[in-house]
């Protein structure tokens, strides 16, 4: 059964290439991959690309973005199958773009999608354990991620780059897999200088501008450049967005891995953004649909270290039960250390919509609010493969209104 489903994944990519004529062989193409910072690290380089006066596509789990023409990823999937990224690639081609950047995930990994697309470059951000019960173990998941590494010995590309993060313990994986490749070129970097620009606060977004610094200078973007491009990017909607600063912050943001979650609530507490003391007041759920159980009484724990008030609630419960997910969350409080959750300050608000409501009703000058899990995602996703459109920034900015 494995073999066939494997077969059958190996066909769709080869029909999406031969259908569109492997538009890979006349674009270059850069393929960033990670457990998180792939979205921002993918629109960095274009940026960059594009301040350099390239015409660039990109396609990311928010965008799909083919020279000026920018439109909503909506298949709800960061690399989708049955040929849609060679149809993507195909447009780049026709449009006249010289770059095309994409997210690179394990399970489309695992599902061949990387397959017959001549890659110039392959970058590796972090790795944290993600995706755990469909790939059966964490060093499953780090080997298809190295395994896109791998697959840059099949691109007809005469060079091959490759970039790593140098402080992410993984690395040595993927420099090992990069050497295996004929004419492959490894690029280590490291975070980017301290920037103006807020949405660069954060450490990890400062190391997200630092790959997309290396990956821009190595195709031939000047330093001052790539700066002045980063001085001005805008940010990734649903990463780390900011809905408001004053009175009191509130911050939407796609964290949905302890790793993920504990930098957001380090980056965003009223300290860091204010610089006086305040609350940090926190929505959170966990996906249902039996996927990565393990993490939630991790990111349960991570809240009751980091956050005065939280209101649990549903993120995409699928098939589950949104009071059991929230019970597994709840499990994980005892595992903090030094918590700062109290009893008293923990609501359970299974109506997304009305856990939002409370959690900006508890908000006073000088906090923080941050919404976690859902980002700039249209949809809720329930039982029987439903989805209910959703909009996380519109339903909280439509409470800060009436308040």
């Amino acid at each position: 059964m494995r073999t066939l489903y494997s077969a059958y994944h190996w066909l769709w990519a080869f029909l999406g290439a031969l259908r569109f004529g492997f538009p890979s062989r006349h674009i270059t193409v850069i393929g960033v991959t990670g457990t998180k910072g792939k979205s921002t690290t993918v629109e960095l380089i274009a940026e960059a690309l594009m301040a350099n006066g390239h015409k660039v596509a990109f396609l990311t789990s928010v965008w799909r973005m083919v020279g000026g023409s920018r439109a909503k990823n909506l298949s709800g999937n960061s690399m989708p199958g049955r040929g849609s990224i060679q149809s993507f690639l195909n447009s780049a081609r026709q449009a006249g773009c010289a770059y095309a950047v994409i997210e690179v995930t394990s399970q489309g990994v695992a599902q061949h999608r990387h397959l017959f697309i001549d890659w110039d470059a392959a970058v590796f951000l972090n790795l944290a354990p993600e995706h755990i019960e469909s790939h059966g173990s964490f060093e499953n998941y780090r080997a298809a991620k190295v395994a896109f590494f791998s697959s840059l010995r099949h691109s007809s590309k005469k060079t091959r780059l490759f970039f790593v993060n140098r402080k992410d313990p993984n690395s040595p994986w993927f420099i090992r897999s990069a050497e295996r490749v004929p004419g492959g070129r490894i690029t280590e970097f490291d975070g980017y200088a301290p920037l103006k620009n807020p949405w660069f606060r954060s450490d990890f977004n400062r190391e997200n501008a630092g790959a997309a610094a290396a990956v821009a200078e190595a195709f031939g973007v000047p330093a001052e450049t790539v700066r002045r491009a980063f001085e001005d990017f805008g940010g990734v909607p649903g990463r780390m967005e900011f809905v408001q600063k004053d009175p009191f912050a509130v911050v939407v943001d796609y964290a949905h891995t302890p790793d993920s979650l504990e930098a957001i609530y380090r980056s965003v507490r009223p300290e860091e953004i204010f610089g006086r003391p305040g609350r940090l007041i926190a929505v959170l759920g966990s996906a249902g649909g039996g996927r990565d159980k393990w993490k939630r009484p991790k990111m349960g724990a991570v809240a009751a270290r980091y956050c005065d008030a939280l209101v649990l609630t549903s993120e995409d419960p699928f098939d589950e039960d949104d009071r059991e997910i929230i019970k597994e969350l709840r499990s994980g409080f005892a595992d903090a250390q030094t918590p700062r959750l109290r009893p008293e300050n923990t609501f359970e608000v299974l109506d997304r919509r009305e856990a939002i409501r409370r959690a900006v009703g508890l908000a006073r000058p000088g906090d923080t609010v941050v919404l976690t899990g859902k980002g700039s995602e249209s949809y809720i996703r329930v039982a029987s493969g439903n989805k209910v459109p959703w909009s996380e920034k519109d339903v909280v900015a439509g409470f800060l209104n009436k308040k």
